[in-house]
């Protein structure tokens, strides 16, 4: 969490702004800080302060939509994302939960149900934080970004940590290129799926570096998965 005093820092990114402010008082009532926008970008511009334990995002937003912000912010970022959404129709939700925001809430909605929902999310945000993820003979720290085999560090540049980190996040799924592509480089990456082949080359000859033990997998005709 952010502070010893506080339940956790969030980012409220919203453009109703008696709304904004209403969730504002609410929170910091319950003991929560908060910093609030009303835009798409300064939304994504605080996002990439890096110092909210969550983030409330509204689908529809000025200048660069909540779908756009999330997407975004997920390059980068694992944070806990809330979308909220007025019209509460399926394919806004799906899309929500497609660009990887981890629940929504539809308006008009209780703030007891907000409440709920935000403390769900912030507890799976700690559990997850204090668990290294073993894979194979890997050791992964997610919020350190460091990656350890047999107890010697493996350097990964921050793409390479980044690929890594969806294909586990996906363990035992097969992803395509597109996806890889889309998540890790994100949708406005201008070059070629090729570049996924590349770097999943590097992330082999790094973390496989002649074992036996083989963790990344060609699955022909779609892309790669990861597996014991």
């Amino acid at each position: 969490m952010s502070g010893a005093d506080t339940k956790g820092h969030v980012l409220i990114v919203e453009d109703e702004k008696n709304l904004a402010r209403y969730l504002q008082l609410e929170l910091e009532n319950e003991g929560f800080t908060t910093d609030v926008v009303y835009d798409g970008p300064a939304g994504l511009a605080k996002a990439y302060e890096n110092v909210h334990d969550l983030i409330l995002l509204d689908i529809m937003l000025p200048e660069l939509s909540g779908i756009e912000v999330c997407r975004r912010v997920r390059e980068v970022s694992q944070i806990p994302i809330i979308m909220i959404t007025a019209r509460g129709e399926v394919p806004d939700i799906v899309t929500g939960l497609d660009s990887g925001a981890n629940d929504y809430v539809t308006k008009p909605f209780s703030i007891e149900e907000l409440f709920a929902r935000i403390r769900t999310q912030l507890r799976r945000k700690e559990t997850k934080g204090n668990q290294d993820l073993l894979i194979g003979d890997l050791r992964i720290l997610p919020n350190a970004r460091r990656v350890f085999k047999a107890d010697k560090e493996i350097l990964l540049t921050p793409r390479e940590f980044d690929l890594l980190n969806f294909l586990v996040q996906h363990k035992e799924q097969a992803v395509s290129r597109e996806q890889i592509l889309s998540s890790v480089w994100g949708f406005d990456f201008m070059g070629n799926t090729n570049v996924v082949d590349v770097y999943i080359r590097y992330l082999r000859n790094k973390m496989e570096d002649g074992s036996s033990i083989k963790l990344i997998h060609t699955v022909r005709g779609i892309g790669y998965t990861l597996r014991e």
